[in-house]
């Protein structure tokens, strides 16, 4: 995707940066295929009504594009100046300055809570660092696209391997993976369920947990016993989990939003709603 090459990332790498008063160039810069432009914002599904934010944006081309083809706004923000000024000239240039910028500032220490869709081309260092950042600042559901690293711990939505000819030019390489993934809704504590009667004719509470940031855990209390949650997985703000009652298996699946859950159960040939609100 990006504007930077995983060398020119390596200067948001060091976690004295985070501390950093002024901004650091430590590498040089390399424009990123526009091949790998045009996939990261097409699996992120890009829109009008999106704002994206680039962090370490080069020459602007991912911003730009998210603009100038698929309708959307947002900033990109970069170490350089001299790209930053490039970039806003680009903008002006197109006819779109009025629909994003860029700006020259440390990406630590930005406020990217305005993002729907959040791209990224860093080192794992960097993006691992910035774990924390994304969690606390973006609004669940959140689209972040991260060129060829990881988030550890996170589960994808969607990854997509390819071969970027035009990237060869740039790094040497045309392997290139696309991680897309929504940031996840607070759902961690404990909530009073009102399940489908042949599960159960009370209100069951169940306890869920975090590991690793999106996988679920927890236990569900059922005719006086605890029955573990399995498989669980928050999506954005879509939790998916199972349990095992009476022998069968059964799949929740709800939107959590702030202070409840909503969705559907289905097992023992049946499908049915279910609810949850925080437990008192």
């Amino acid at each position: 995707m990006k504007a930077f090459t995983a060398i020119l990332a390596g200067l948001f790498a060091a976690g004295a940066l985070a501390q950093a008063k002024e901004p650091v160039n430590a590498g040089p810069y390399f424009p990123s295929p526009a091949s790998v432009v045009a996939d990261m914002l097409t699996l992120a599904e890009v829109k009008a009504d999106d704002f994206v934010i680039d962090l370490g944006s080069g020459d602007g081309r991912i911003v730009l594009t998210a603009a100038k083809v698929f309708g959307a706004r947002g900033f990109g923000v970069e170490i350089q100046n001299n790209l930053v000024l490039e970039a806003n000239e680009s903008a002006k240039q197109q006819g779109i300055a009025d629909r994003v910028k860029f700006i020259n500032q440390d990406l630590f220490k930005t406020d990217i809570s305005q993002a729907t869709v959040l791209t990224m081309y860093l080192l794992p260092k960097t993006v691992n660092m910035l774990k924390d950042k994304l969690l606390t600042e973006l609004k669940p559901g959140t689209r972040i696209l991260s060129h060829d690293y990881r988030l550890t711990g996170w589960q994808e939505s969607k990854k997509i391997y390819m071969n970027a000819e035009d990237k060869r030019a740039i790094v040497g390489v045309t392997a290139t993976i696309l991680y897309l993934y929504k940031v996840p809704a607070k759902f961690a504590g404990a909530w009073a369920a009102k399940v489908p009667s042949n599960i159960s004719r009370e209100a069951v509470n169940i306890k869920l947990a975090a590991h690793q940031v999106t996988r679920v855990g927890g236990t569900a209390r059922i005719g006086g016993k605890d029955v573990n949650v399995e498989e669980g997985l928050m999506d954005g703000e879509l939790l998916n989990f199972k349990l095992l009652v009476g022998g069968e298996y059964y799949d929740f699946k709800g939107t959590v939003r702030g202070n409840s859950i909503e969705g559907t159960v289905e097992g023992s040939g049946a499908k049915a709603a279910w609810s949850a609100a925080p437990a008192k």
